[in-house]
């Protein structure tokens, strides 16, 4: 067999050569059939292979597919703006800032605050704040803001220390305390944070709206953001929610923060911005960001070559439209409330299924070696591989998440498929995924027992 010069995930494994995909489906090149039950990497958020998005390429490409955003501005970009503004619903313009990944649109958003106090006369706010159980991409910016501890251990002498609080985990508190009677103090350590470090030297704090990859889908408790926008706004400090991952419907809202009623400084995009279909991201930056630096340099000093390319502005416009036609943002909240209580419901019947948490179609499933204690699986066993393997072979895409209090001592996957899957495939995905754990914990049970038997 000829070795491949492709440098993949893991260089030991073997992949599935991909076919074709159809809906929320996926063939390799055998013939076997795959449930996307996780968008790829929670980003083909309206399926495969749908016909408007295939013509929009076409036609766009029959025009141009490339302008130098410093010769060139193009109509498909300037609709793109003008249509995520809209989708914002503030009460205050929001300038779009084009790129082509989801680390990049975070770098971006880095950049832009620490040039808005810049601009304001502010120099030494240059330091940006983030949580651990994180992960904001792997650029070297990016990663810097990221708390995955396994992401980030390679690369520590590149990496700025901006991971300064801790997340809002209520099923492995930090701070061992229930909600309510913690009084919310995962948010209150932003401002003590903040009080050590000194606000003249902070320029932003950034956020995941419900963390992902890096904590399995951790969702803040009531009122969460509207203390940590609080606190902000009182040591005039911005706040930047990057959603990559939880932005345009995939938690049954809009944008992810809009569950707590609150709008942020600046808005990172990705994934599901284009569904897939085109590589494009976006730093939003209100208009109370923007106005220093529209009357100062008039510049943001970032960008790189394929930044609003009309091919995938054009794209990501068609998506978004595709998305409000067929009202996929109110079918994730239905049907991921379904999918949540099917989910649930293996979580009661499983011992290795510690926790399942989520909101519209991204939820978290946490496992535990005990359900009382908490304990998570020692990492050789390799719990997180062995469902996603088990999983793929009976047909079922899942994505792998970190877990466990330190940020990757335990194991987890999300669940996150189409927005445009149907209840009887959400049935299927259950059934799959079901019997995925049923064959994983038959292997892992009997030998915990027998470990416990030695003893």
């Amino acid at each position: 067999m000829k070795r491949s010069l492709l440098i993949k995930p893991n260089m030991d494994d073997h992949y599935p050569t991909v076919s074709h995909g159809q809906g929320i489906y996926i063939f390799d090149n055998k013939g076997k059939k795959y449930l996307d039950g996780s968008s790829g990497a929670v980003v083909a958020s309206i399926g495969h292979a749908v016909p408007e998005i295939m013509n929009s390429m076409t036609e766009q490409a029959q025009h141009i597919s490339f302008v130098y955003r410093s010769q060139f501005t193009s109509a498909p970009a300037e609709k793109l703006a003008d249509k995520l503004n809209k989708l914002v619903h503030a009460n205050q313009d929001y300038y779009s800032f084009f790129v082509n990944s989801g680390s990049e649109a975070t770098e971006t958003a880095m950049k832009t605050a620490i040039q808005h106090w810049q601009e304001k006369g502010f120099s030494t706010k240059n330091k940006i704040l983030s949580r651990w159980s994180s992960y904001h991409g792997i650029t070297l910016g990016a990663l810097s803001l990221s708390g995955h501890v396994e992401r980030r251990k390679r690369f520590i002498p590149l990496l700025e220390q901006y991971p300064s609080v801790s997340a809002p985990y209520c099923y492995r508190c930090p701070f061992q305390q229930t909600y309510p009677s913690c009084q919310l103090m995962c948010a209150n350590e932003l401002d003590t944070v903040i009080r050590r470090i000194g606000s003249e030297h902070i320029a932003a704090f950034m956020a995941e709206p419900i963390v992902g990859a890096a904590g399995a889908v951790i969702i803040p408790p009531t009122s969460y953001y509207e203390k940590i926008k609080e606190i902000c706004d009182h040591h005039h400090i911005l706040f930047i929610t990057d959603e990559v991952m939880t932005g345009l419907g995939r938690t049954g809202k809009m944008f992810g923060i809009d569950h707590w009623g609150v709008k942020p400084d600046i808005i990172a995009l990705g994934k599901g911005m284009s569904a897939g279909y085109t590589p494009i991201a976006a730093t939003l930056a209100s208009e109370s960001v923007m106005e220093p630096i529209l009357q100062g340099s008039k510049s943001i000093m970032s960008g790189h070559t394929y930044s609003a390319n009309p091919q995938s502005a054009a794209v990501a416009l068609e998506v978004l439209n595709y998305i409000e036609k067929h009202q996929l943002v109110k079918k994730s909240a239905k049907h991921g409330e379904y999918l949540l209580q099917k989910l649930k419901q293996i979580q009661f019947k499983y011992q290795m299924v510690g926790d399942v948490r989520g909101k519209g179609l991204m939820i978290g499933v946490e496992f535990v070696a005990d359900k009382t204690t908490k304990v998570p699986f020692t990492k050789n066993v390799g719990v997180t591989k062995l469902v996603i393997d088990t999983a793929m072979e009976k047909g079922l895409l899942v994505y792998p998440a970190a877990a466990g209090s330190n940020g990757g001592d335990g194991d987890a996957v999300m669940i996150a498929p189409p927005l445009v899957i149907t209840r009887d495939e959400i049935d299927h995905l259950v059934t799959l995924f079901e019997e995925t754990i049923q064959d994983v914990q038959g292997q892992l049970i009997p030998q915990n027992r027998g470990e416990k038997d030695d003893e």
